[in-house]
């Protein structure tokens, strides 16, 4: 059921205007403006005094469903999708929206029919165009995050990686480095049946070779891509450290591989960043504590989040009267694991 609180949160003012206001009270001044708000809000919600007096009714126009890629255990292991899902359910609360988790991309049995009953749908990363298009003729109130499509149809929130991977390079440029390699994960997509279609295009590793042809360092370049792990981040170092030039940077796609970059070049005998310099994406609290401490991107993935369930409510309320594609900036947070050579 949609109660008197949950308009009043919707609409930004206290229990008591909405109540004064939908009851008509006539010694009760407010702004005109705030009125029609009100009033706008409990239509939209189908807030009526009988239904908020029925603890029966389904309230599931106030909920928004959540399609994840990941499972907890993965998030766990991943900050920057677990902090998207935290702004989520953070920013949520604050409306006082539910938030239940719709089904996740990999499951091979979904309940598709389910996402017609939600306010609005959010998903997180990337399923493939079929499927997105699918959710969005169930559900149009369809919120995408970290998903780098070019359809104008949706709601997008997508990084500024690819800018910020230049900005990186540029720096390292002007430290000397000219031998500079890239480590990073496959970049994929989830089909409707939960299998998944992977891919060598990654935001990141595409905009590393354009800005490496563009600076006339062709003979420099060298794309290690695999899987989005700790493991994977040591065995492609291993294979980048052995070669006969080897790199004086890496540039590395996520934290976690980062900390495989890392135990490769120590086992080596090697040096960060006298020998090797290293910078990386993601900028977990972990990263205080490596020594040297990681160079790393920080996205504020947090409210990424919080953006989503904004986007999301508007759309809920009607208010959006055009697709909004939203850039998250990034910082590049410059510590000790690089170094002018």
């Amino acid at each position: 059921m949609v109660s008197i609180r949950d308009v009043a949160k919707m609409a930004g003012v206290s229990a008591a205007s909405v109540s004064r206001v939908l009851n008509n009270d006539p010694n009760f001044s407010i702004n005109k403006n705030t009125r029609q708000r009100i009033i706008n809000v409990a239509n939209q919600l189908h807030y009526s005094k009988k239904a908020s007096g029925n603890s029966h009714r389904d309230n599931s126009k106030m909920t928004i469903g959540l399609i994840l890629r990941h499972s907890n255990n993965v998030e766990i292991k991943d900050p920057y999708f677990y902090d998207i899902r935290r702004g989520i359910e953070l920013e949520a609360g604050k409306w006082r929206l539910h938030v239940v988790k719709a089904f996740e991309m990999r499951d091979p049995d979904k309940d598709w029919a389910q996402l017609t009953k939600y306010g609005a749908v959010i998903m997180i990363s990337e399923m493939t165009a079929d499927a997105v298009e699918k959710v969005y003729k169930l559900n149009p109130n369809l919120i995408l995050v970290d998903n780098y499509t070019n359809d104008s149809r949706y709601d997008i929130i997508q990084t500024d990686f690819s800018e910020k991977m230049q900005e990186t390079l540029d720096l390292l440029y002007a430290y000397g480095h000219r031998k500079i390699a890239f480590i990073g994960g496959q970049s994929s997509k989830v089909k409707t049946d939960g299998t998944v279609e992977r891919s060598r295009h990654e935001v990141r590793a595409e905009s590393y070779q354009r800005w490496m042809k563009l600076h006339d360092l062709q003979q420099y370049i060298d794309v290690r891509i695999g899987r989005w792990s700790s493991e994977d981040g040591l065995r492609l170092t291993e294979q980048l450290i052995n070669k006969e030039q080897r790199p004086t940077a890496i540039v590395v796609g996520s934290d976690p591989m980062a900390l495989g970059v890392y135990k490769a070049i120590n086992n080596s005998g090697l040096s960060i960043p006298n020998d090797i310099s290293v910078v990386s994406f993601d900028d977990s609290e972990m990263n205080r504590y490596l020594t040297p401490t990681l160079s790393s991107v920080r996205m504020e993935a947090e409210e990424m989040g919080r953006t989503a369930v904004r986007l999301a409510r508007n759309r809920m309320l009607g208010k959006n009267k055009m697709s909004l594609r939203i850039v998250c900036a990034s910082k590049l947070k410059v510590r000790d694991s690089i170094k002018r050579i």
